[in-house]
């Protein structure tokens, strides 16, 4: 059984949602439509959505140690990679 793009997509949500998007510009376009026409991977974006502007709202007067960014950043790319 091959997958709709929704494994896809998730994978690459909170670095789309973010505007972090590491790759070309037809993958932003694939995950755009994508969640477009599927109503779970909408939802997850708007989850998604909702938690990075609550995030920058908290901290927006404060900005962590360098360091800390980066280890955080990186834990949150091993998530991401993890087969869920």
């Amino acid at each position: 059984m091959s997958d709709c793009g929704c494994e896809k997509t998730r994978a690459d949500l909170e670095a789309f949602v973010r505007g972090e998007l590491d790759c070309c510009e037809t993958a932003h376009t694939d995950i755009r439509e994508h969640i477009e026409n599927c109503a779970e991977c909408q939802n997850e974006e708007t989850v998604a959505r909702t938690l990075t502007l609550a995030v920058q709202r908290a901290c927006s007067d404060e900005m962590a140690p360098d360091d800390l960014r980066a280890r955080v950043m990186t834990t949150l790319r091993i998530v991401q990679a993890e087969p869920h």
